[in-house]
């Protein structure tokens, strides 16, 4: 049960702040967190709603040597399987940060995942959106 508190508290930040977001561009909220032995990491725990118009500023880092990264948006069945629909960022590996600026319309109704691209350690990485 333990290890379950941090991904549910991560999910609930994050998804709060992507309606947030629309609202004051001052509000941000950073995740650091470990995509473990599974190879992916669920940021959003139900599909991402706003309005139809309306931008987000997403940056994202690797913070492990020897892995490459992906942040994605997709349906529960693409995290499942672990496939990309839509490739938000990569990271190329620790000190690279990449800055995404995406329309809301794209994210409707998709959930938001980091993935392990290259590698098999466990890998820290950092999420901003804002």
């Amino acid at each position: 049960m333990r290890n379950m508190v941090r991904p549910l508290a991560t999910i609930a930040v994050v998804t709060g702040l992507l309606g947030i977001a629309l609202q004051s561009a001052d509000a941000a909220v950073q995740v650091t967190d470990t995509v473990g032995t599974s190879g992916k990491f669920l940021v959003t725990g139900m599909p991402v709603s706003g309005p139809a118009s309306g931008f987000i500023k997403i940056v994202f880092g690797n913070l492990t040597s020897g892995t490459n990264l992906e942040l994605c948006a997709g349906s529960t069945g693409d995290f499942s399987s672990g496939t990309c629909a839509l490739s938000l960022s990569s990271s190329g590996g620790p000190g690279f940060s990449f800055l995404t600026i995406v329309d809301l319309a794209q994210l409707n109704g998709k959930v938001l995942f980091v993935k392990r691209a290259v590698g098999t350690t466990a890998s820290k990485f950092s999420l901003t959106v804002e």
